[in-house]
């Protein structure tokens, strides 16, 4: 089973920036709209295009979307849960928040819950204090969405804990996405479903 904050939905040979599983013509040197260059765990810079750091060791259903409506990035929150260590990698779980009146949030778990091998069904709902977000105006990546009184925030694992991996743990050099910029493929959404 692939973690939720980092799925890996395909692999290519060492050194071939193609996924051709996930689409004929991506490149992943130059398909993703930011990618972040870390050094040493501390982000360096922000490019579109990292062919020239490529190196051959480089290995709805009508729910309303908050950030949408307000025309943000989705609000990304460093949380206090540790992620599984992987040898010397570790670091905190990073969430993406969705707010959601209690049907459309029960809704929201049922689609995204058919879904387990990407971000899956979210790994928290309410109570942000209890996963070390004190005040959800101030978020570590994204926009600052309104949570109405009625709404539950629900917390989806994020693909920028990796980040946080990185940071943590300070390899020699990393490149990763940078929040909100991943990689559009050709792979259908219903062939990810397992019900």
């Amino acid at each position: 089973m692939n973690p939720k904050p980092c799925p890996l939905l395909a692999t290519s040979e060492p050194g071939d920036p193609s996924l051709p599983t996930l689409g004929k013509d991506i490149d992943i040197r130059t398909d993703i709209g930011t990618y972040r260059v870390w050094r040493d765990g501390v982000m360096v810079e922000e490019v579109h295009d990292i062919t020239h750091l490529w190196r051959d060791d480089l290995l709805a259903d009508g729910l309303p979307l908050r950030h949408f409506d307000e025309g943000k990035a989705v609000p990304v929150y460093y949380t206090n849960v540790p992620t599984v260590p992987s040898g010397p990698f570790h670091g905190p779980l990073v969430v993406s928040m969705r707010p959601f009146r209690p049907a459309d949030a029960i809704r929201a778990i049922q689609i995204t819950s058919r879904f387990p091998s990407v971000h899956g069904a979210p790994v928290h709902i309410g109570k942000p204090e209890m996963i070390g977000i004190d005040d959800l105006a101030k978020v570590d990546a994204g926009g600052v969405v309104s949570v109405a009184e009625d709404e539950l925030p629900l917390f989806w694992a994020c693909g920028v804990t990796p980040q946080a991996v990185v940071a943590a743990t300070k390899p020699p050099f990393c490149i990763t996405h940078a929040p909100g910029c991943m990689l559009v493929t050709d792979l259908l959404n219903s062939r990810l479903a397992v019900f």
